[in-house]
């Protein structure tokens, strides 16, 4: 066994040959379901999810998001724009330690840090030249390894093309709603 990144490189590329056999297998559809718990609050539980058409039993798990007092919740987990910035960077640590471990580069270290931007004034419907969302993110990443600049920062690169969450942020993805009324 080859492990790089605490990841098992074998293994990981066993999977890749698999996909490339069979397209499908990369083919995975994930859920979530938002309930609203009273004020701010909500709780969203996560488990299942799809591979190939074929239902994954998983474990499931529940993600409070709330509003910070100042913005007249009671700061019962982060809210919707922090979990965001979360889920950026674990989209981001998966790809950069993923994509490492093909290339054979060991890292040591690593961490991002956020920024974003929001001006209220887009939420509340104030202002048409105010956008609802984050005017800008700001991210730094951290990298430490043994690897040479011109590997991490090819590594950057191939990351940036790559991960999922990099390309839903940057690139606009369709939201289809369906309305039900109970």
């Amino acid at each position: 066994m080859t492990n790089v990144n605490d990841i098992d490189v074998d293994e990981l590329g066993t999977m890749l040959e698999a996909v490339e056999d069979d397209p499908d297998l990369a083919s995975f559809t994930f859920s979530a379901e938002t309930e609203w718990t009273g004020g701010f609050e909500s709780e969203t539980r996560i488990a299942n999810f799809e591979q190939a058409g074929e239902t994954v039993e998983s474990e499931e798990f529940t993600i409070v998001g709330d509003e910070p007092e100042e913005l007249f919740g009671d700061r019962a987990g982060p809210n919707a724009v922090e979990l965001l910035l979360a889920a950026i960077g674990s989209c981001l640590s998966v790809t950069y330690a993923g994509h490492a471990a093909t290339k054979g580069i060991e890292i040591d270290d690593m961490r991002f840090e956020f920024e974003g931007d929001i001006d209220l004034r887009g939420f509340f419907g104030m202002s048409d030249e105010v956008r609802a969302g984050y005017e800008e993110i700001r991210c730094t990443t951290y990298v430490e390894s043994d690897a040479d600049e011109e590997e991490l920062r090819a590594l950057h690169e191939e990351v940036t093309e790559t991960s999922p969450l990099y390309d839903n942020v940057t690139d606009t993805v369709e939201l289809d709603f369906d309305l039900q009324f109970e």
